[in-house]
């Protein structure tokens, strides 16, 4: 079974930046192409991000965000600058199109003054 655990997240000010990680472990030899998406209290989750298995970043929702994959640490990362207050919201990383394998609990990021 596949696990896709989230860390990294935090409060932020505004104009802040952070990092977030995506540990993938268990049986991973299926996942290729990740994804990053978030989900904000009444709103419907959506993708942040994405990369494909060979490490090209081939969506962002805005050019504050940039991914990145570590595939020898099975690690998948969002780099998020120039944060806003409407960035707030649990960050969650699982791959596009395999709706079947279980979310991670997510990383809350909270961009406040």
């Amino acid at each position: 079974q596949v696990q896709f655990v989230e860390s990294g997240g935090g409060l932020v000010q505004p104009g802040g930046s952070l990092r977030l990680s995506c540990a993938i472990s268990g049986s991973t030899f299926s996942i290729g192409a990740m994804g990053w998406y978030r989900q904000a209290p009444g709103k419907q989750r959506e993708l942040v991000a994405s990369i494909t298995g060979g490490g090209d970043s081939n969506y962002a929702l805005s050019d504050r965000f940039t991914v990145s994959r570590d595939s020898a640490k099975k690690t998948v990362y969002l780099q998020m600058v120039s944060l806003k207050p409407d960035d707030t919201a649990v960050y969650y990383c699982h791959p596009p199109g395999l709706a079947f394998l279980p979310w991670g609990q997510g990383t809350q990021v909270t961009v406040s003054s």
